[in-house]
């Protein structure tokens, strides 16, 4: 038996054996072998990222250091990954999101909505939403925010109503519980640039395709099919998989209980609250008074070392932000070079000669089709976005889809795609794990709710991108 630690060699052999298949194979016509070599190792890193043999920071050390030793890339481009702003981004607000954690303003939120509308089961499903909702815009990590904010709160209530997978009582009310708040985060992560790790990725992709994506244009065009479902979905999985408890007035006692042992806001609460506030209102407003939202990360990281809600410490010791600095700039700096060397514009140019003769309308709905479902393969949105997202915005605007309005629609699919598996979306296994929903409720249930955010994006969606004319 391996510990986690250890390699796993069968995995990191059959993503050599990839790497080393598709580098043999040779370019195709009007694409330089460098090029190819380069997809080589970009095919054998999200093959790795996908089947885990080794954690993404190490593998993507691995990608770099091969670019650089086969001759592919020089050194200093190899490395340019790590002065990319947007990736900056994604490191403070991984930061910022300790400091919600650690000061217990996460979940004094939380126990406030509880408390509010936590009577009735439907309710409570609503507060943990808007829960997840208000913390996700600085919030990056949607893992931190399903399982270190929302699921202690729902294993909790659970216990309290005698709700346990051992005890086959789980559908009493923390299935309901545990799938409602597992799709709400799937939502809230479309909804802003800073609420998944893997937006800001799409966001730098979109920028190498000419396309350019504020803090604002995103949340902008994400906020009214977003609001729709998270009204939406909570009710459908309330009507098709309903608890057995349907009135939970202990609920509101129990997060009442729960705020009296907190006591009243604490000063670094109150200091969290402030810099959380104005992080929001900079990423809002920056633009217009000349502070960018890479600007804004780094401000608020500063105030809370300024105010002490952080030491340097906390800082250091936030071992997701620095491992997703690694392995973002590995995949940025990848997908750039593949588009400055001209394997994406041939292979997009291939795509769009497969869709030749269709509208654009029709051209775009195959293609991002294609791109929702074809997540069953993936068990990462960032390894998905990584692989087909520049391909498909490419694609989609040489078809004639107007270019911010694709690149969004591709960048909020990223993250709605992840409502069909148990396994293709960071909070998902986490949810899944402690057994209150089966796997064929997960997946059938997660099937339907696929196809209704799809109805509610691409149709009050376009109506509400129409009147903010992103076309």
């Amino acid at each position: 038996m391996t510990t986690s630690g250890e390699i796993k060699r069968i995995p990191l052999l059959i993503m050599i054996a990839v790497g080393i298949m598709v580098w043999l194979v040779g370019p195709p016509a009007g694409v330089k072998p460098e090029a190819w070599h380069l997809l080589a190792i970009f095919v054998a890193t999200i093959i790795g990222f996908i089947m885990k043999p080794m954690p993404m920071g190490s593998l993507s050390i691995l990608a770099i250091t091969t670019t650089v030793i086969t001759g592919i890339l020089p050194l200093k481009v190899a490395l340019s990954g790590f002065s990319n702003s947007t990736i900056w981004i994604i490191v403070c607000a991984i930061i910022i999101s300790r400091g919600v954690t650690k000061t217990g303003l996460g979940a004094r939120v939380a126990y406030i909505f509880v408390k509010k509308f936590g009577k009735k089961t439907l309710g409570l499903s609503y507060a943990l939403a808007f829960t997840d909702f208000a913390l996700s815009p600085a919030m990056p990590s949607n893992s931190a925010r399903a399982g270190g904010v929302i699921f202690p709160i729902i294993h909790s209530l659970s216990d309290s109503f005698g709700s346990k997978p051992e005890e086959g009582t789980e559908r009493k009310i923390g299935s309901f519980l545990t799938l409602t708040a597992f799709q709400v985060n799937v939502i809230t992560s479309a909804m802003f640039m800073t609420a998944m790790a893997a937006n800001p990725l799409a966001v730098s992709q979109a920028k190498e395709a000419g396309v350019s994506i504020t803090w604002g244009s995103w949340a902008l065009a994400a906020i009214v099919p977003g609001l729709i479902s998270l009204l939406v979905i909570p009710w459908f999985i309330y009507k098709i998989y309903p608890p057995e408890i349907k009135e939970t007035p202990d609920a509101a006692q129990f997060a009442t209980d729960q705020l009296k042992k907190m006591g009243p806001m604490s000063n670094v609460e109150k200091r969290m609250l402030f810099v959380f506030g104005t992080v929001l209102l900079l990423w809002i407003f920056g633009e217009r008074i000349g502070i960018d939202a890479t600007t804004t990360a780094i401000v608020g990281v500063s105030l809370l070392l300024l105010t002490q809600v952080l030491s340097w410490g906390d800082v250091t010791g936030e071992k997701m932000a620095w491992d997703t600095l690694v392995w973002f700039a590995a995949l940025v700096m990848m997908a750039t070079q593949l588009n400055q060397l001209g394997l994406i514009p041939w292979f997009s140019k291939t795509m769009g000669n497969q869709v030749a003769g269709m509208s654009a309308t029709t051209a775009f709905l195959v293609l991002i089709l294609a791109y929702f479902y074809s997540h069953y393969l993936f068990a990462s949105a960032t390894a998905h976005v990584s692989a087909m997202y520049a391909a498909f915005l490419t694609v989609a605007i040489t078809t004639g889809t107007p270019g911010v309005l694709a690149a969004l629609i591709l960048g909020f699919f990223s993250n709605l795609f992840g409502s069909m598996t148990h396994y293709g979306f960071g909070p998902a296994p986490i949810l899944f794990g402690p057994g209150y929903v089966s796997e064929g409720k997960w997946w059938s249930i997660g099937f339907m709710i696929s196809i209704i955010n799809i109805i509610i994006w691409l149709g009050i969606g376009l109506a509400w991108w129409k009147v903010i004319g992103l076309w």
